[in-house]
């Protein structure tokens, strides 16, 4: 437990605000910028470094800054240790207690990062829009100018400031209270600025993990306080692509990087190009009855040396111990179960497409950091995918932003290493079509997976019903909640209003265990 600070100075106009949770490296720079702050006194604004369950350096590190600058008036807060919205809270209640404590209501509550470096003059500028009568104020963030993002990533975030900035002057057009300021479109825990008269008027910061200043901003709106946006308030934030939060900047940019990086298509790998790159061996799971109808096109692959082993998906497989087949999922897993190779590559059953073998292979081939890889092909706008869009979709962006590029997240047409598929458990239904995404980006990161568009345009069809959609709802739901959670919760029958009754149906919602627990188990009793 760090000491409480010290009763704030009588010249105090401005308290600024720094989450910080394992910021070593880079609380240092933040630092620095806050204590050589131009034509504001020292005694006129104070720093307070929230301490968010730091594992690191942090707190020494900013120590020493302390030391460097004697005159920097440096508090250290705990935090609670759930994010950086609520060690913003902590921080700001503080500050606001003790602006208020001096009757300063407009005195200022700052707010930055650890991660960013504040302008030499980002007080001053606060101040002087603080006199012109905001009572919000948000700041421009910007990138530093060697920041070594993809071209297409500073486009989209170009792109998105544009949008979002005219969007902010339409609204303004229409407004009856006094416009604001807006010579940007930020408003960012990076860089904003409230009295204290007005942060109590809305009622302080909302207690979140992530995105605390989206819903700050929200309620700004809500209360009509207009925010300053002006370009004079400014501050470097890092271009990390691996963020502390769940969702922010550094989740945006690098869910932009990924998608340039790891998205390929069929041209860029030739059958002749994968023959010469294979060093790996590879199964393939198709449908039983594609063995029949197709049998010379397979075996002419398998001489080829593009696959060594085929394995029918038979929905009549009596697996000793789990009895018949008890859906999609299941029959995967069964199939799975007897793969032998070192990368098992799967066609959609409805629509097994050999041609797309080779697309599918070609990226874990040429790169060694992939593991899986998911085919997906344009979906004409009349045969739209309902359970992708309206299902899959929303839960990704709920649950798991980080895999918000996949264009098809319900695909089932797939390569990948044997070694990560056997470490995943199958929903026995549709649930596997999304699980098996979530649960390798789980176990291998999202950036060993990738997405390749395939040629033709047969369109991947996913039963579009309401058991497949509760199937595939709890494959997401599971693994989003805690153990308790979800045993409170634990999902029962689908029941579906019909006109003259109530119907109950059961469908198939348990999991088979990951192959690899199947082989530990063996292993053990042998």
């Amino acid at each position: 437990m760090t000491p409480a600070p010290a009763p704030p100075e009588k010249a105090l106009r401005v308290s600024v605000i720094v989450p910080a949770r394992d910021e070593e490296d880079l609380v240092g720079g933040c630092l620095r910028a806050l204590a050589t702050q131009k034509s504001v006194s020292p005694d006129e604004y104070e720093v307070l470094l929230v301490l968010d369950r730091c594992t690191d350096g942090t707190e020494g590190r900013a120590r020493e800054v302390a030391d460097e600058y004697p005159l920097l008036r440096l508090h250290f807060l705990d935090g609670p240790g759930k994010g950086a919205g609520h060690a913003r809270r902590v921080g700001m209640e503080t500050a606001c207690g003790r602006l208020l404590s001096l009757g300063r209501e407009d005195g200022l509550i700052s707010s930055t990062d650890a991660d960013t470096v504040v302008a030499p003059d980002w007080l001053a500028a606060q101040l002087s829009a603080s006199e012109r009568g905001a009572r919000a104020i948000g700041g421009r963030i910007e990138l530093p100018e060697e920041a070594n993002l993809p071209d297409e990533v500073s486009q989209w975030r170009t792109e998105q400031g544009h949008r979002r900035h005219l969007d902010l002057l339409e609204d303004l057009e229409t407004a009856e209270e006094s416009p604001a300021r807006t010579e940007h479109w930020q408003f960012s825990g990076a860089s904003l600025a409230l009295t204290a008269a007005t942060y109590r008027e809305v009622g302080g910061l909302e207690p979140r993990a992530a995105l605390e200043d989206e819903y700050l901003e929200r309620v700004l709106r809500q209360r009509s306080i207009p925010i300053e946006r002006p370009l004079s308030v400014r501050v470097v934030t890092s271009d990390r692509l691996s963020g502390r939060a769940h969702r922010g900047l550094s989740q945006d940019l690098s869910l932009i990087s990924w998608s340039r990086r790891n998205t390929f298509h069929a041209h860029d790998f030739s059958e002749t190009q994968v023959l010469l790159m294979k060093d790996l061996s590879v199964s393939l799971i198709v449908p039983a009855q594609t063995l029949s109808r197709r049998e010379d096109e397979l075996e002419r692959a398998k001489r080829s040396g593009l696959i060594d082993e085929i394995i029918a998906l038979d929905d009549q497989d009596q697996t000793p111990g789990y009895g018949p087949v008890r859906g999609f999922g299941d029959l995967l897993w069964r199939a799975t179960s007897t793969a032998s190779c070192e990368i098992v590559v799967v066609l959609d059953p409805t629509h097994p497409d050999l041609s797309s073998i080779a697309s599918l292979l070609g990226p874990l081939f040429s790169r060694d950091d992939l593991s899986m890889i998911k085919g997906f092909r344009p979906t004409p706008d009349s045969n739209f995918d309902y359970l992708s869009e309206l299902v899959a979709r929303p839960l990704i962006n709920l649950y798991n932003p980080e895999l918000a590029g996949f264009l098809k997240p319900l695909s089932i047409e797939l390569a990948v290493r044997r070694a990560l598929l056997q470490k995943l458990p199958f929903p026995v239904g549709e649930g596997a079509r999304l699980s098996l995404l979530i649960d390798a980006a789980k176990e291998a990161s999202v950036q060993a997976l990738a997405q390749v568009e395939l040629t033709g345009d047969t369109p991947q069809a996913s039963p579009n019903s309401s058991e497949a959609a509760y199937q595939i709802t709890t494959a997401a739901a599971s693994r989003a909640m805690k153990q308790e959670l979800l045993d409170e919760y634990a999902p029962g029958p689908l029941v579906l209003p019909l006109p003259d009754r109530l119907e109950s149906r059961q469908v198939a919602l348990e999991e088979r265990p990951p192959l690899i627990s199947l082989c530990k188990a063996r292993e053990l009793r042998s």
